[in-house]
C-alpha cells in the first residue's frame, strides 16, 4: 500500500503554484540583480513548472500501485537540459555554471512547494540565497589568496593583446609565443587580426593559462614586449569566469 497521500484540492493545488512562483521569483531576484543570464522571470518559471508537474501527477488517476512522485526524477533529468543552455564556453573560460545550479535549486523549491512541504520550501529557499550571496566573497577570497599546495589548483586565465605593423606580423607571432612559453604558462589561442584604421598595423591576441594568479609576472612580460621597436601597443586581461 502507498502511504503517500496527497492534497488533491484545488485550494491546495493553487497555493503550491502560488508559493513556489514567489520563492522562485525570490530566487530569481538575487540573479537579476547581478544582471546573469537567468534571473527573476526565469527561476520564478522554473519552480513554478516544477510545482505544476507535480500538480499534474497526482491529479492524473493511475492504475494499482502508481506512485506519482516519481515525476520528480523526470524533474530533474529535465533541469539538465535547461541549464546545459545556459553554460556558455568564452575562450578558455566556462560560464553560467552557478546560475544553471541556481536554476536546478528553483526547480527543487518548485517540487517541494508541489509536493505540500511549504516550510521546507521557505527553508530551501532561504540557503539557496544565502549560498548566492555571502559565499561569493568567500570563493572570491579562497581564489586570490591560496595557502600552501592550494595555489596550483587555481587556474587563472589571461588574454594578451599586441599590436604590431603587418610587416612584422609572422616575427611577432614567435617572439609572442616564445614569451608566453614559460613554465606554469600555457598557450591556448594565438590569432591575428587586420585593424582597418589606415595605418598598416595587425593585432595579435594570445590566451593563456597559468596555475595560480600572478599578475605581476603578467606585467613584466608586457614590460619585456614593449620594448621591442615593431610593436606599437601591447596590454593584458585576465579573465574571471563566472
Amino acid at each position: 500500500m502507498n502511504p503517500y497521500t496527497p492534497n488533491t484540492s484545488l485550494t491546495a493545488f493553487l497555493i503550491a503554484t502560488a508559493i513556489a512562483l514567489v520563492l522562485g521569483a525570490a530566487i530569481g531576484a538575487e540573479r537579476q540583480w547581478r544582471q546573469r543570464t537567468a534571473g527573476l522571470r526565469t527561476n520564478a518559471l522554473v519552480a513554478l513548472g516544477a510545482a505544476l508537474f507535480v500538480g499534474v501527477a497526482v491529479r492524473i488517476p493511475g492504475p494499482p500501485g502508481y506512485d506519482p512522485t516519481r515525476i520528480d526524477a523526470y524533474i530533474i533529468s529535465g533541469m539538465g537540459f535547461l541549464g546545459a543552455g545556459i553554460i556558455l564556453r568564452d575562450g578558455v573560460n566556462i560560464r553560467g555554471i552557478n546560475t544553471a545550479a541556481t536554476m536546478w535549486c528553483s526547480a527543487a523549491v518548485g517540487m517541494l512547494s508541489g509536493n505540500h512541504f511549504y516550510l521546507e520550501a521557505v527553508a530551501a529557499t532561504a540557503f539557496v540565497i544565502v549560498g548566492n550571496i555571502f559565499l561569493r566573497p568567500v570563493a572570491h577570497v579562497l581564489d586570490h589568496h591560496p595557502r600552501g599546495g592550494e595555489s596550483a589548483e587555481i587556474v587563472t586565465s589571461y588574454r594578451f593583446r599586441t599590436v604590431c605593423k603587418a610587416s612584422e606580423e609572422a616575427r611577432v607571432r614567435v617572439m609572442l609565443a616564445e614569451a608566453l612559453s614559460t613554465p606554469g604558462l600555457r598557450l591556448y589561442a594565438l590569432r591575428s587580426e587586420d585593424l582597418a584604421d589606415g595605418r598598416d598595423v595587425v593585432q595579435v591576441e594570445a590566451d593563456i593559462e597559468r596555475t595560480g594568479a600572478d599578475d605581476v609576472s603578467m606585467e613584466q612580460l608586457v614590460s619585456r614586449l614593449s620594448l621591442d621597436p615593431s610593436v606599437s601597443a601591447v596590454s593584458w586581461t585576465a579573465l574571471d569566469a563566472q
